[in-house]
């Protein structure tokens, strides 16, 4: 867990849910009744969850006369929602019957004994053999191999181009980088010829969450030439420190920012810049570069707040290139969430009926069309009026084949922190590339112990 995550908000939030019954093993719950909590990001006014778990906390309780689901969304950044859930499942007074939960925290959860394994639910269930490998692995524990999840949605990541700014710099269209440089390159250009434009965006720091491990690091990390080795070093079962391919990273960020490339540093380590690329600065034609997800037009579809019927004209996609182009010429990274069930859970059975309603064939893909995400069904990502249902669906589908994973340890999160510190620290000048890459080396050591890590190779 974060660092910075025991707040005062987080507790206050905890013991209000307490308050108010949030739990459905209180002593006071209904045999039928179920509390089903989940993330509301700060961009309020993204409803897309909340209507679709409406939706089907109507067809389930039509379908089950007598039962009641309360939904709980918990507003808050990323990093204060993990906070949050974790807070809220150390008691049965205040355990959710069903929490979303980042892929990549299960196995802090199941360390930190927050999770229920689920194996003698997905044994009866027949619908499991539709998952895909790679979804099941991400809710399966590292340490006993049981099964603690059901994949709700992945993701991949590429860039994000508007066609528009790029044709009034005079960089042609289509456009596929073969290199960082070539990245670089276009952002150049696009400061040089277009005032009040914002080149690139980055996203970087502590205050970004994940969203500055993932599409600001590891976008960059994982292209390096140790590839699936960069950060850790499975075969060996250590972190990797150390690596020339680290200080590369974060000497892309570093040029980026000192360069004045990206946007202004006050508002890139703002916690909520994330919504303001997304609704504000895209849309506008403000910023013509975004490193970012496959759910990007969330915020532009008929149901988003501020609808932008042009999007599809307008922005182009790219896959993110390896730092010199070598094989496979591009790279992307996969995170996801998953629905599980707390250890402390008052009523687990009715949740896991309730579960297996959201997670039908049908209704996994309503949810991956209208949110955007990557279906972790086969048979959903199969489908063609899937595939067809957003224009950019095929293109990020395609990026799995050259995908990577945040490594699913408990480790990972004190890991991730040292990364964005390691940014914030270049972004903002106080500290050089090979000072801050040496930081996070110690970081990290002191994390996992200096015998669970290992010199990088490149």
């Amino acid at each position: 867990m974060r660092s910075k995550l025991i707040t005062a908000a987080a507790v206050t939030a905890a013991t209000a849910l307490a308050a108010s019954g949030c739990s459905s093993g209180s002593s006071g719950s209904s045999s039928k009744s179920i509390k089903v909590v989940y993330w509301q990001n700060l961009n309020s006014a993204n409803k897309l969850q909340a209507n679709f778990l409406a939706s089907m906390v109507k067809e389930f309780t039509k379908a089950n006369p007598g039962t009641k689901v309360d939904l709980v969304p918990v507003t808050a950044s990323e990093a204060d929602y993990y906070t949050k859930i974790q807070l809220m499942m150390r008691s049965p007074s205040t355990a959710p019957d069903l929490v979303y939960e980042d892929t990549a925290l299960i196995n802090s959860d199941i360390a930190g004994g927050y999770l229920k394994p689920l194996d003698a639910y997905s044994a009866q269930w027949a619908d499991w053999s539709q998952y895909a490998a790679a979804a099941k692995t991400a809710v399966t524990g590292a340490s006993d191999n049981k099964v603690y999840g059901v994949p709700d949605n992945t993701d991949t990541r590429g860039i994000w181009y508007n066609k528009q700014l790029f044709a009034k710099a005079g960089i042609a269209v289509p456009w596929q980088p073969k290199t960082w440089a070539d990245v670089l390159s276009a952002a150049r250009k696009i400061k040089a010829k277009l005032s009040g434009v914002t080149p690139m965006n980055l996203y970087t720091g502590t205050a970004g969450g994940e969203a500055s491990s993932m599409q600001g690091f590891e976008m960059l990390l994982y292209g390096t030439p140790a590839g699936d080795k960069s950060l850790y070093d499975a075969s060996q079962k250590k972190w990797v420190v150390g690596s020339q391919g680290f200080k590369d990273a974060l000497d892309f960020v570093h040029t980026v920012y000192s360069e004045k490339l990206g946007p202004s540093v006050s508002d890139a380590l703002g916690a909520n810049f994330g919504t303001t690329v997304g609704t504000e600065l895209i849309p506008a034609g403000k910023l013509a570069i975004d490193i970012d997800g496959s759910w990007m037009p969330n915020n532009w579809g008929s149901t988003s707040a501020k609808p932008w019927k042009d999007w599809e004209s307008v922005m182009g996609t790219a896959a993110m290139p390896t730092q010199n182009g070598q094989e496979p010429g591009k790279t992307s990274m996969s995170g996801g969430w998953a629905w599980s069930i707390p250890a402390k859970a008052g009523n687990a059975d009715l949740a896991w009926k309730f579960l297996q309603s959201v997670q039908t064939k049908t209704n996994s893909a309503q949810w991956n069309t209208v949110n955007s995400t990557i279906a972790t069904r086969t048979d959903v990502a199969s489908d063609s009026s899937y595939l067809n249902s957003v224009s950019t669906n095929k293109f990020f589908t395609e990026l799995v084949a050259d995908t990577h994973y945040r490594p699913g340890l408990p480790a990972y999160n004190q890991v991730s922190t040292a990364i964005q510190k390691a940014m914030e620290s270049v972004t903002t000048g106080q500290a050089s590339v090979d000072k801050a890459a040496a930081t996070y080396d110690n970081d990290v050591k002191s994390a996992v112990g200096d015998d669970k890590t290992v010199k990088g190779t490149s």
